[in-house]
């Protein structure tokens, strides 16, 4: 089922000067957004995840709100040092090259032995968090990374095997472990998690730990946002005197204060089904093509069902399928839900289409 928004306000023209598509970003929003994070939080640590968006611009609108950044590759690693050199970073991923387990970062997030025996070998200096996939169950999760056998992090076996290594020396010091578990939760079934991993931590005698990403961010019904005062007010209950809670939240934190806007190329009736075919498409906003859904659409004037596409060869190039508005060549469209994981995850150069240009409201 297509989902559509209400109309809202149109970017300015000065916002918009230059080519559609484009990419909207609305600073204030995300201000407004994070700051309530924060807040429901409390003394909660906050990182944000840049792997779900790393425009530099949206990092600085949340720099003020946040403990440090997340990344999970050394090019993340040298883009958030070259803009923000003084934040601290924890660098996590599997597959990691020396270079990037040997960087200059607060915390190491160690996936496995392998990992670790590389980084006592070098007899590099480190601060270390334990990568530990609990075998739990994930239900509801829209996307598993523990739970049971996957390629990320380690059971309790290789957890015990990590900390025997580290107890014969002192350069690389453990400080706690880290747990992304699983995505597209909601904050009751993220506290039950917590409490797991909580429980996990203390057989262990670390007072840290990094409980992840995985707030639950719905495209089928945009209103309906992560409790987070739910989840601060939860994980105060669990943390005991002396320990140190830290989340790494992504697209939850950036989804919302992104538009991707374009114009319709055509409209064309094929065995009885109406299409728009807009400029851009999949290859700027990969969401839908990934996740199989329709990117929330603002709506304008209501019409016949139509599906939204976009220029490529495929397909799978859909936008949005069947939705109510009334379109035709030269109208603009507005997409929203596209502050994260959008552009940045888009297979941008699939036929050299012109790239889309990038604006920045309330900046």
């Amino acid at each position: 089922m297509t989902v559509t928004v209400a109309a809202q306000p149109q970017p300015s023209e000065a916002a918009l000067a230059g080519r559609l598509p484009a990419y909207v970003y609305d600073l204030a929003g995300l201000d407004a957004h994070a700051g309530a994070v924060r807040a429901a939080l409390g003394d909660v640590e906050l990182y944000y995840a840049v792997k779900a968006n790393p425009d530099p611009e949206l990092m600085r609108t949340l720099s003020p709100y946040v403990d440090g950044f997340e990344v999970a590759s050394g090019g993340e690693l040298a883009h958030v040092r070259e803009h923000f050199p003084r934040t601290p970073i924890a660098l996590g991923g599997p597959g990691k090259t020396d270079a990037e387990l040997f960087g200059d970062v607060t915390r190491l997030h160690v996936e496995s032995t392998g990992e670790l025996r590389r980084l006592l070998a070098s007899g590099r200096s480190a601060d270390v968090l334990l990568r530990v996939n609990l075998d739990i169950p994930l239900e509801g999760a829209s996307l598993a990374m523990g739970g049971g056998a996957t390629p990320f992090g380690m059971d309790p076996a290789g957890i015990a095997e990590c900390v025997a290594l580290l107890e014969e020396q002192d350069a690389v010091r453990l400080r706690g472990i880290h747990a992304h578990l699983a995505s597209g939760l909601d904050a009751p079934r993220m506290l039950e998690l917590a409490a797991a991993v909580l429980d996990y931590a203390r057989t262990l005698g670390v007072t840290e730990i990094n409980l992840g990403g995985g707030m639950a961010v719905s495209y089928a019904d945009p209103e309906a946002r992560f409790d987070w005062k739910t989840y601060g007010d939860g994980l105060r209950r669990l943390r005991r005197p002396g320990e140190t809670l830290r989340v790494e939240p992504g697209r939850s934190l950036t989804v919302y204060c992104g538009r991707y806007v374009t114009r319709v190329i055509d409209v064309k009736r094929v065995h009885g089904e109406l299409f728009a075919v807009v400029a851009g498409g999949t290859h700027h906003l990969r969401t839908p093509a990934t996740k199989g859904h329709d990117q929330p659409v603002v709506m304008t004037e209501p019409g016949e069902p139509i599906t939204i596409v976009g220029q490529l060869c495929t397909p799978k190039d859909v936008l949005a399928r069947r939705v109510p508005i009334s379109l035709k060549p030269g109208d603009t469209v507005e997409f929203t839900m596209a502050g994260a994981y959008a552009w940045n995850i888009s297979h941008h150069d699939f036929l050299m289409h012109p790239k889309p240009s990038f604006h920045y409201l309330n900046r």
